[in-house]
């Protein structure tokens, strides 16, 4: 099956906005089961809500137009690091490279030599093992809200190859 390609998403595109919306919740109630708690804030957030959001959109685009997945960022302030705020995959195309191939491009293509920094549920064991396999360190774990156990994870700023 032929890999999918990255490209940027415009949340302004209505069809667009709809499939990464459908996209989120299908991931977060996934992670909900993952981690036993299903009061993610990202499962409640509606589409224009999340539209509204500050936010630098990347996508997975298979050969058939379809978006299989998405990572959206922050900036910081200058200098600062990159904060990402979500990364998901449609669960039908779980376990194909998706999340691999994202966050891949995301960290040598749009931050390279930035730090950055995200979080996840802390007993979601797959998304664990892409941030430690990609070079992230884990540090404190922290509630967000009651019953949350999050993992907070950063990858320091390295050195641009020229």
């Amino acid at each position: 099956m032929p890999s999918p390609r990255v490209r940027p998403l415009d949340l302004t595109d209505a069809a667009t906005a709809v499939a990464v919306h459908r996209i989120g919740l299908a991931a977060y109630a996934v992670e909900a089961e993952l981690i036993g708690f299903d009061g993610i804030p990202a499962l409640g957030e509606g589409l224009e809500e999340m539209r509204g959001r500050a936010l630098g959109w990347l996508g997975a685009v298979g050969p058939d137009g379809a978006i299989e997945g998405f990572l959206a960022w922050e900036e910081t302030a200058a200098g600062g690091p990159v904060g990402i705020d979500r990364l998901c995959v449609d669960p039908a195309r779980f376990r194909r490279g998706v999340a691999s191939l994202l966050l891949r491009h995301a960290l040598e293509e749009l931050f390279p030599g930035r730090a950055v920094e995200v979080a996840t549920g802390a007993d979601n064991a797959p998304a664990v093992a892409l941030y430690e396999r990609l070079g992230f360190v884990r540090g404190a774990d922290f509630f967000p809200v009651p019953g949350l156990r999050m993992a907070s994870f950063a990858r320091d700023a390295r050195p641009t190859a020229h």
